[in-house]
Formats: structure tokens, C-alpha cells, sequence
């Protein structure tokens, strides 16, 4: 037993290793490519800045905390939003299972709204509420909560029938059956749903930064470098806006995701099937 979990070890961090470097290979071949494309001269200076450009705004940009309190600023409304959407979502979605009516219709809106793009909701939020941070919280919110929503509805509402019988022939029912079976089984549809959100809730975040002119955030790095031009430090509010991507997705989801298959007997299919 200890010898298998000493090889599991290895086997994970040889995975993380090569992870690491391919990242690292890809990496340079686009910075490779991007000093290429500058040398080029296609395009003019100020529409495609030489790579050193891009790490001089960076340098400009943190020497004076601009982007440090941007990235804290974004990441604080982000977190906040995510959040709201994931309570409000699993609630409404498990109220959705509970009164079936309810349920179906609300599914249809819930599809319908979760088609509208992020930012269809920025005018609505402005008129509405205002330019502040409540406005900027509602869009990422509206853009995220239906996401969450469908797929904690949808997580129970396809549990295998098998399981549920078998569960209450055991005596499950009530709070117990629903705690025990509903909540595991439809954590993995839950997980995507979420992960998902995440994603929406970025999306409508850097843009209502930009659109409501919040006057800190990345969106706001953003707004400043299309007015006045500054092309490296657009570039360098993308990059920022990418690396932030990447580490959420690598330390949190990715840790989460394999964490539900190791539980639910996926993963080791998957190394099997990967071998």
C-alpha cells in the first residue's frame, strides 16, 4: 500500500514536471514569435509593441502599485460576485428540484437569460443601479448565477434512478438521503457548472470595469491604455488578466477536480486510460 502511494507521488509530480515545462516551451515559442511578428514591421510600433516594451509597462505599472492594487481591487469584486452567484445559484437550483413547476419554467428563463451576453446587462446596471461597484456586482452576477443554477438543477435532477432506490431501501430519507446521495452524486455536474461560472464571472467583470469606468481594476489599466494609446499596457492588462486565469484554474479547480474523481473512481480510469 505504501509502496503504491510512494509511485503515485512520483507519477504526480513527473505529471506537474511536464506540465511545467510545456508551459514554459510554449511560452517561449510565442514570445519567439510575437518579437518576429515586431521585427517584421507589418504592423506599426504603437498597434504591436516589441515584447521588452510590454515588460518595461509591467515594470512602470507595479513600481508605483498600480497594478497590485488593480489585481487586489478586480479579484476582491470578483470573489465577492463569484460567491453570491454560487449561494444564489445551488439555492435556486435546489428549489427548482424540490417544486417541479417551478422548476420547468424556470429552466426555460434560466437558459434564455444565461444566453445573454455580459454585456447586455452593463446598460440595465448603469440605469438601474448606477456606476459604482453595486452596478459592477450585478453584471458579473446576472452573467455567472445561471450557470450555477442549471447545473446544480440538472446535477440531481440525472442521478441514476438505481441509485435513489437503492439508498432508500437502506432507510435513507429526508435531509439524510438528500446530505448522503443527492448533494455527492450531483457534486461533479456542480463542479463544471461552477467552474464554468468562473469563467462567465471574468468575463463580465473586466468588461463592466471598462464600460462603467470603475476607477480601480484591471478593467480600468484597460480603459486608460485604449484612450491614450498605450498599446504595451494593454497587452500587459491581458497578460495579467491570463496569468490570473491560469492560477486559479491550476491551484483551485484543477486540485478540486481531481480531488471529485479520486472520490468518485474517475481518475484512476483516466491514468489507466492515459497509460
Amino acid at each position: 500500500m505504501l509502496k503504491l502511494k510512494v509511485q503515485k507521488r512520483v507519477a504526480d509530480k513527473k505529471i506537474n514536471l511536464d506540465g511545467f515545462l510545456n508551459t514554459i516551451l510554449f511560452i517561449a515559442v510565442f514570445i519567439g514569435i510575437w518579437q518576429l511578428a515586431y521585427l517584421s514591421g507589418i504592423w506599426p510600433k504603437v498597434s504591436l509593441p516589441p515584447p521588452i516594451m510590454v515588460i518595461e509597462s509591467f515594470y512602470d505599472l507595479i513600481q508605483d502599485n498600480t497594478l497590485l492594487i488593480s489585481i487586489g481591487m478586480t479579484l476582491y469584486r470578483l470573489l465577492i460576485g463569484f460567491a453570491a452567484s454560487v449561494v444564489i445559484g445551488v439555492g435556486v437550483g435546489l428549489a427548482m428540484v424540490r417544486f417541479t413547476g417551478f422548476g420547468k419554467t424556470m429552466s426555460s428563463f434560466a437558459i434564455g437569460l444565461q444566453s445573454f451576453p455580459s454585456v447586455a446587462w452593463i446598460p440595465f446596471a448603469i440605469l438601474f443601479i448606477g456606476l459604482n461597484d453595486a452596478g459592477i456586482l450585478f453584471v458579473v452576477i446576472m452573467s455567472s448565477v445561471f450557470s450555477v443554477m442549471m447545473s446544480a438543477y440538472s446535477g440531481i435532477r440525472n442521478i441514476p434512478t438505481i441509485y435513489l432506490k437503492a439508498a432508500k431501501n437502506m432507510g435513507a430519507k429526508g435531509f439524510s438521503l438528500f446530505r448522503y446521495l443527492m448533494i455527492p452524486a450531483a457534486t461533479p455536474a456542480l463542479i463544471i457548472g461552477i467552474k464554468q461560472a468562473w469563467s462567465f464571472a471574468w468575463h463580465a467583470l473586466v468588461g463592466a470595469e471598462i464600460l462603467m469606468a470603475a476607477s480601480i481594476g484591471i478593467g480600468h489599466i484597460l480603459l486608460v491604455g485604449r484612450e491614450f494609446l498605450l498599446m504595451d499596457q494593454i497587452i500587459a492588462s491581458m497578460i495579467t488578466i491570463f496569468a490570473l486565469g491560469m492560477i486559479f484554474d491550476k491551484v483551485i479547480f484543477a486540485k478540486l477536480e481531481d480531488k471529485v474523481r479520486e472520490k468518485w473512481g474517475l481518475r484512476q480510469e483516466q491514468d489507466i486510460e492515459n497509460r
